[in-house]
């Protein structure tokens, strides 16, 4: 008899009405690599084919089956079964209006990413060909553009919790400075004055849960910290 995982997940389904909660499943451990998606997939083939979640590559790569798995943000497709305390908690990501389930709406986060206008912006005319940069520039943006937008980091971090009308977070201000440090972007200026802001940068006060957060193990604090320098160098 194959070995049973224990899950609590999320339910909410606003058109039904009723509070949320949480259900309780059991689905068989399918093999030793056996991933949080995985289960989730058991569950909606298998068990109860209303339970709603995002999902598209199941690489780690789109970033859409972003969630909180006993309290801590992650991807589903990449979280191993192995290792993790049962039941396994599963919930939305924190602090975002739910739609149905595990799925967020995502639509403010996505708004405050297309405020730091995450294009390379050039005054100068167009060249020939293309704008090069030295491979020691390039290798300056290692750790900013990898970032998949799952939101794991921001829906962690307290700060955009309780601000997060005002303060933009770490994903989008992890792009800022993407943008910030390219040697093509010729917007400099710009971009640290559309931060330059009590809430909209300042607002992070280095609790790192969004390190601790990112699937990609990218250092949106690191970040934030280039941008204050940056800010400070100007003004000095």
């Amino acid at each position: 008899m194959a070995e049973m995982i224990r899950l609590s997940v999320f339910r909410y389904d606003p058109e039904k009405g009723g509070e949320p909660h949480m259900q309780s499943f059991e689905v068989p451990l399918l093999n030793a690599g056996m991933k949080l998606l995985d289960a989730l997939n058991y569950i909606k083939w298998e068990l109860d084919g209303t339970l709603t979640y995002r999902r598209s590559c199941g690489e780690g790569i789109c970033g859409s089956d972003g969630l909180n798995i006993n309290g801590v943000n992650g991807l589903a497709c990449i979280t191993p079964i192995e290792g993790l305390k049962q039941p396994i908690h599963v919930r939305p990501l924190p602090s975002m209006h739910v739609i149905r389930d595990l799925v967020v709406d995502m639509d403010h986060f996505f708004d405050q990413y297309r405020q730091i206008q995450p294009w390379l912006q050039t005054i100068t005319p167009v060249p020939e060909h293309e704008r090069l940069q030295s491979p020691e520039d390039r290798a300056r943006l290692d750790g900013s553009y990898e970032c998949i937008l799952c939101a794991c980091c921001t829906t962690s971090c307290p700060s955009w919790w309780w601000n997060g009308d005002r303060f933009l977070g770490p994903a989008a201000l992890l792009h800022a400075n993407r943008w910030i440090i390219d040697s093509r972007d010729e917007a400099t200026g710009d971009r640290l004055d559309q931060v330059e802001d009590a809430f909209r940068l300042y607002r992070c006060h280095q609790i790192m849960n969004c390190m601790e957060a990112c699937p990609k193990e990218l250092n949106p604090t690191a970040a934030i910290d280039h941008i204050k320098r940056k800010l400070l160098a100007r003004k000095s």
